[in-house]
């Protein structure tokens, strides 16, 4: 039987749900768009401005979700490369396996529009004005603001693929963001119901959904690379 790992406190967490975070991880989270108001109808990479326009139906949704893992993986790196005072040898675990899930997703979404699209989007610089990634609370709360808006960023924008594929992805992507959130949450309130709080599930039990001009509303700010978007185009 494998060991579990059981932070100060908390519910025990299964190193079979770690590995199959870490191994079977195609997840998405969105946070943190840095936009360009854009008022026409092409959704094309503009070289004269270098600023590159996110695209129309499911190539957007694609690179919508591309910048936000980027942003993702770019944190937990960040995270893991210098470990806040104090972490735990089972807090590092965790946060390594979610590093490891988001480097996993960014690659998957850079190789899907790779190959569906010239239109892929660059590689983006980012910026954490409010965080100090020496400090636990600091950390724990931004990854708990990018995991818990991932979620409800993915429920708010399936609805606009169209590719069947891709739906199906998406939906994988989401249970797995949500079981990020969820360990996120656990750690910073072990041991309560906190890991599905009220703050992020509706009055049916569901998890939250929000449109992408929410997303932005609520996580701008953490990307530093300008690029424009239609809201019609990819919700």
């Amino acid at each position: 039987m494998k060991k579990p790992i059981t932070v100060s406190g908390a519910t025990s967490i299964d190193t079979g749900r770690r590995n199959f975070l870490k191994l079977g991880g195609i997840g998405v989270m969105i946070a943190g768009l840095a936009l360009v108001g854009c008022d026409d109808d092409d959704f094309d990479y503009n070289p004269g401005n270098n600023i590159f326009d996110l695209g129309a139906g499911d190539v957007g949704v694609l690179n919508y979700a591309y910048a936000l893992e980027q942003l993702e993986a770019d944190f937990y790196t960040k995270v893991v490369n210098n470990f806040y005072t104090g972490a735990s040898t089972a807090e590092k675990e965790i946060l390594t396996d979610l590093y490891h899930h988001e480097v996993i997703h960014r690659d998957f979404f850079k190789a899907a529009l790779s190959g569906a699209t010239t239109q892929v989007l660059p590689t983006l610089e980012f910026q954490y004005p409010n965080v100090n990634f020496n400090d636990r609370t600091s950390v724990l709360a931004t990854a708990k603001a990018l995991e818990d808006t991932g979620v409800a960023a993915y429920n708010g924008a399936g609805k606009y693929i169209t590719n069947p594929t891709y739906l199906v992805i998406a939906g994988k992507i989401v249970s797995v963001e949500a079981r990020h959130a969820s360990a996120i949450r656990d750690l910073i309130n072990p041991g309560t119901a906190a890991f599905s709080g009220d703050d992020v599930i509706d009055t049916n039990g569901l998890d939250l959904a929000k449109e992408p001009k929410d997303i932005v509303a609520v996580a701008g700010g953490f990307i530093k690379t300008p690029f424009t978007w239609k809201e019609r185009g990819i919700g």
